[in-house]
């Protein structure tokens, strides 16, 4: 059996990190061709010493000095490359068979644009590619003829619970429900909101994962850009997409039928579990996730996700029914306004009230299906403006 030639944008984040775990465990299946970081070079080194891929991607020369140096000194030929136009380059390669797209932000839509257009089969942790990219995103595939699996935890869920043809996909769904942990401030008081620390948000209760995706489940900004991104993966209308808050995450999404019945899927909070699926699909192969044990578990609960306590989730229906872009418009503020706050310039609420002001104040005047050009141009305007709210409500 050939194996599967991977590239994994973002390998030092905790979606890359897992992904080298599962193809650890299946030496057989899979060939590591391509890593990414960003920041974390030091990590991406020790990537490099164990997995020798064929390149990896920094984003400045001075810090692919830095790894080529290292791995010279290690006897290691991997090409070091760096900047964004690298990253599309390695996605599109002809002798890459899969890309896993972990970069978190919309600087991972060029990459997966490029790998879409070139028939990828695309890993898509990166829900970015899909609220800022859209429609334009899902013509890349379809036109590229790309096998477009999905990885967060809940549209993997739906994936799973759907035909694998997805011209049946119509006719079975009524609608799809998103559940959501509630983050680590569920059943705390909203009036205290404002004095929630950094550390405090990227405490969740269930997951592990970055700072960035950490504030943003604290907000349920997260369970937002899911709610845009499933619109566009299962090609469905706004309202066909619901949330609930279901603490334990033991289930992670659910397909409500055009007959009543519902399916669900069902696991331990482990990202390994959808990585291995997509990596494998349409077999299953071990993932090292710690199977359910439901004489251990508690009872499955759920609640209605409160609008006073989370605000930016029902921003994203908003968006979806706004102006062609207005969701990425969402997107780039909620990035300025999240770093922001890590960077303690502003607290943790205002990171709602600069999303709101900023949709409300960058109106797009796009096309039906706008270029990657005028995309990425809404997005800096979008961050300019939230840039500037973050500067007048820095404390």
């Amino acid at each position: 059996m050939q194996r599967q030639r991977l590239v994994i944008l973002g390998s030092t984040g905790s979606i890359g990190t897992s992904t080298l775990d599962v193809v650890s465990r299946h030496p057989d299946r899979f060939s590591v061709l391509g890593l990414s970081a960003h920041q974390r070079i030091d990590e991406l080194i020790v990537q490099c010493l164990r997995w020798q891929p064929r390149w990896a991607v920094v984003p400045d020369e001075a810090r692919a000095r830095v790894v080529r140096d290292a791995l010279r000194e290690n006897g290691v030929a991997t090409q070091v490359l760096s900047g964004a136009r690298a990253l599309s380059d390695m996605a599109a390669d002809p002798e890459v068979d899969s890309v896993m797209a972990a970069i978190v932000g919309a600087a991972g839509l060029p990459p997966c644009l490029a790998a879409a257009r070139a028939g990828k089969r695309l890993l898509l942790a990166n829900k970015e590619a899909l609220v800022v990219g859209g429609a334009l995103f899902m013509r890349a595939v379809r036109e590229g003829g790309a096998t477009l699996l999905p990885i967060d935890s809940e549209h993997s869920a739906i994936f799973q619970c759907l035909p694998q043809e997805r011209d049946q996909w119509p006719d079975a769904i009524d609608h799809i429900v998103l559940t959501a942990s509630g983050g680590p401030f569920r059943t705390r008081d909203p009036a205290t909101l404002c004095n929630v620390t950094p550390d405090e948000a990227c405490a969740h209760p269930n997951w592990v994962m970055g700072r960035k995706i950490s504030v943003d489940s604290a907000t349920m900004m997260n369970k937002a850009l899911e709610v845009i991104e499933a619109r566009w993966l299962f090609d469905l209308k706004p309202e066909q997409v619901r949330v609930v808050i279901h603490p334990q995450s033991i289930i992670h999404s659910m397909v409500v039928c055009r007959d009543g019945c519902v399916l669900a899927q069902l696991g331990t909070p482990d990202m390994r579990g959808p990585i291995s699926y997509g990596l494998s699909f349409p077999q299953r192969i071990e993932s090292g996730a710690a199977r359910l044990d439901f004489s251990a578990l508690s009872a499955l609960t759920f609640e209605q996700a409160d609008e006073q306590r989370f605000p930016g989730l029902h921003l994203s229906w908003a968006a979806l029914r706004g102006p062609e872009g207005s969701t990425t418009v969402l997107n780039a503020a909620n990035e300025v306004a999240v770093a922001a706050f890590l960077d303690r310039q502003i607290g943790f609420d205002a990171i709602h009230r600069i999303n709101a002001e900023t949709i409300a104040a960058v109106t797009p005047q796009l096309g039906e299906l706008p270029a990657l050009d005028e995309l990425l141009a809404l997005d800096e305007r979008a961050r300019g403006f939230a840039r500037q709210r973050a500067l007048e409500l820095a404390r």
